[in-house]
């Protein structure tokens, strides 16, 4: 994420004990969240590669699931690159990547197993009544944002802080952009108080709940 999580909590006085993260990689924000008093993390990754990695930081107060998030269950395609340590990975094919950043290829595919937020936690209990506790959902699937919102629409009334990358261009081929979560969230109270970018076409946004 482009955002120092230090300056957001600070700024923000952002109260969570619980994050969620969705496209977690090798979980590298995990130590930024646990010195900002964050207690609890579950940590969401498809890419088996990347899990790996991400799975050596599991302990009893992070859990980590080798899985995609989005507004469906079923087994879907992702586009895998390694010239980015699979930082790009995406179920969604690119486009305007492919001229940004040359020197990343899309080499590979493969099938990964995908589940609306809503139905894991139905599906995990212990989760699901623990989540009063998950009230800060970070947000880095490559264009994908908006389908993981709308598959978590029962799970916003539990959020109050959302962070997540935003895209003002077609990275990708159908990815949501900036506006289109605006709209979302706004239905559930939620206003971007912080943009930053990256370039022109890509960037991170830091949401909150107004009510």
């Amino acid at each position: 994420m482009l955002f120092d999580l230090k300056y957001l909590f600070d700024k923000y006085n952002v109260q969570s004990n619980g994050v969620i993260q969705v496209g977690a990689h090798y979980g590298n924000e995990i130590d930024s969240f646990l010195s900002n008093n964050v207690k609890k993390i579950i940590c969401f990754e498809p890419a088996p590669e990347n899990f790996k990695r991400l799975k050596e930081k599991e302990n009893s107060f992070i859990k980590t699931y080798n899985l995609a998030l989005g507004n469906k269950n079923d087994f879907v395609e992702m586009f895998i690159e390694t010239a980015n340590l699979g930082m790009s990975n995406s179920v969604l094919q690119p486009k305007l990547h492919l001229q940004e950043y040359k020197h990343i290829t899309f080499d590979n595919k493969i099938f990964i197993q995908m589940m609306k937020l809503d139905d894991f936690l139905e599906i995990n209990s212990s989760l699901k009544n623990d989540m009063h506790e998950y009230n800060f959902l970070c947000l880095d699937v490559q264009g994908y944002e908006l389908e993981v919102l709308k598959g978590a629409s029962k799970s916003l009334d539990s959020i109050k802080y959302i962070l997540t990358e935003i895209n003002n261009d077609f990275l990708y081929e159908n990815c949501c952009l900036v506006n289109e979560i605006d709209s979302f969230l706004q239905k559930y109270n939620f206003l971007r108080v912080e943009t930053k970018l990256e370039c022109q076409s890509w960037g991170d946004a830091f949401y909150i709940k107004t009510k």
